[in-house]
């Protein structure tokens, strides 16, 4: 049975990463951009990250520029953006497609996992999340709309299991 701990990326730093360095942890994975109406989630994401960390959870940002090309930096760029902007701390990972014939495959995987509205597969927009247990496999999905605060009591469940 494929988990998540069965993919890698690239950090925004270009290094490496094992998702199977997280295995035990629960995990918020979002797709995210620089100048989107639902850029300011940075701030709740990141609240989410200094709230749980310490308990378990792992977010996990991918920027995508896929979506009104509202990600077009470099991966030097957006990392700047989002520490000087959202003083974000959490992981965040090279730009990736999301959906499309050069889509990463974890996107591929988590789409097929929790298909969204009317079980479309395809992610419509930034700020899509991911919440993963700790045993690897997709809990749920959430629409960009979804806000961080709002998915509070799904991750302190997550954590609990």
């Amino acid at each position: 049975m494929t988990t998540v701990y069965d993919f890698d990326a690239l950090g925004i730093d270009g290094q490496a990463v094992a998702l199977k360095a997280y295995t035990g942890q629960v995990m918020l994975i979002v797709n995210t951009a620089s100048a989107c109406g639902f850029t300011p989630q940075f701030a709740g994401l990141e609240q989410l990250h200094q709230t749980y960390a310490a308990q378990g959870l792992v977010v996990l940002g991918f920027p995508c520029n896929q979506f009104g090309a509202q990600d077009p930096g470099s991966n030097r760029s957006i990392a700047e953006f989002c520490q000087l902007n959202y003083g974000v701390t959490f992981p965040m990972m090279a730009k990736i497609d999301v959906n499309g014939a050069d889509a990463h495959p974890l996107y591929a995987w988590l789409c097929d996992q929790a298909p969204g509205l009317l079980g479309s597969k395809a992610i419509k927009w930034n700020f899509t999340k991911f919440l993963v247990g700790k045993d690897g496999q997709v809990l749920k999905r959430y629409a960009p709309t979804d806000t961080p605060e709002s998915l509070r009591q799904d991750i302190a469940a997550a954590l609990a299991a």
